[in-house]
């Protein structure tokens, strides 16, 4: 039914009311508003399909690290995106312990930090590892020393700067580690009831398995948000990769060696006649002297020339290149 009535409609309607065939009151209820509850300590900023793209962006970055850690810790790691949600800054910062590792991280050109959460026990297997140790946690968590955190942030560096090529599709980010904090109370980058991203990253060092959470603002995404849908990341990637494809092949053809011959002229002989060819015989080809030859490319008919020579090497001076509208 349309939201305005006909005439015929609005009599049928009351003829119906005074029968008593439509009860009034039983309208009312069909016709009640849904409400939704909408918690003002958790608006909802973020949409599954941001945390959705968010996975699919850590998805590339953790087949980096897979690729690119082993190279400082010589052993084998992987990596895996467990899951992605919306809470407030408050949330994750009270589940927090203490030690702590946190990579406050400068997400130019966007304003603002992000944060990369790394699990203490994870920090521990890096600096045994990068010491030549076989990578084995503490048993008991203690405070990192300097020269650990010194360590720790040589690699934390090396995973920072991997976060650029994930993001391409989205924006030509310039991240850069600033600082590693051990204490969350001297983290705060955003106020406590900001909403932020938290993308889960499950990261295993040989026998050793622990968690990286990527904090991301929405404060500090907001300029992107509309750019965080798997439509704009796919068909962008479709083009980057048809750009590259169309290089990639460009850059291949140009170094392909092709056989390039000028054909002088040619003529038909019987086999018997060609049998008694001796040396100071000559044939008359079908072309005379001052005719442009037929150059070819492979196997194609390209250019026309005239022939010559350069220094001491025969040579052919290319008079006209042929189309293929003109080849016949």
């Amino acid at each position: 039914m349309s939201d305005v009535l006909s005439q015929s409609e609005i009599d049928n309607l009351l003829a119906a009311l005074n029968s008593g065939e439509v009860d009034a009151e039983e309208m009312k209820k069909d016709k009640g508003i849904q409400v939704k509850d909408y918690d003002f300590a958790r608006p909802s900023k973020f949409s599954k399909e941001h945390l959705r793209t968010l996975e699919i962006i850590f998805e590339h970055y953790g087949r980096l690290l897979s690729t690119n850690l082993p190279i400082y810790l010589r052993k084998n790691v992987a990596v895996e995106v467990m899951n992605s949600e919306a809470v407030t800054y408050m949330e994750f910062s009270n589940a927090l312990s203490n030690p702590v590792l946190l990579g406050v991280i400068d997400f130019q050109p966007l304003k603002g930090n992000i944060i990369m959460e790394m699990a203490t026990k994870l920090g521990f297997t890096i600096v045994d590892r990068m010491l030549g140790g076989e990578g084995a946690p503490l048993e008991k968590v203690r405070e990192f020393s300097e020269i650990e955190l010194l360590i720790i942030e040589r690699v934390m560096t090396s995973c920072v700067d991997l976060l650029r090529e994930p993001w391409g599709n989205v924006l030509d980010i310039r991240p850069r580690l600033e600082r590693i904090e051990t204490n969350s109370q001297f983290a705060q980058i955003i106020s406590p009831t900001e909403m932020i991203a938290i993308v889960t990253i499950s990261v295993s060092i040989g026998e050793v398995e622990g968690l990286i959470n990527i904090c991301l603002p929405y404060l500090v995404l907001e300029p992107v948000m509309d750019k965080l849908n798997t439509k704009f990341w796919f068909s962008n990637i479709s083009d980057n990769t048809q750009e590259a494809d169309s290089e990639d092949i460009e850059n291949l053809i140009s170094k392909a060696n092709v056989a390039v011959t000028a054909i002088l002229g040619g003529l038909s002989l019987k086999v018997s006649e060609f049998t008694a060819l001796q040396v100071g015989d000559i044939i008359t080809l079908d072309r005379k002297v001052d005719d442009e030859l037929d150059i070819y490319i492979g196997d194609v008919r390209k250019f026309t020339g005239l022939p010559g020579s350069s220094g001491k090497n025969y040579a052919v001076c290319i008079t006209q290149v042929i189309r293929e509208d003109q080849d016949g």
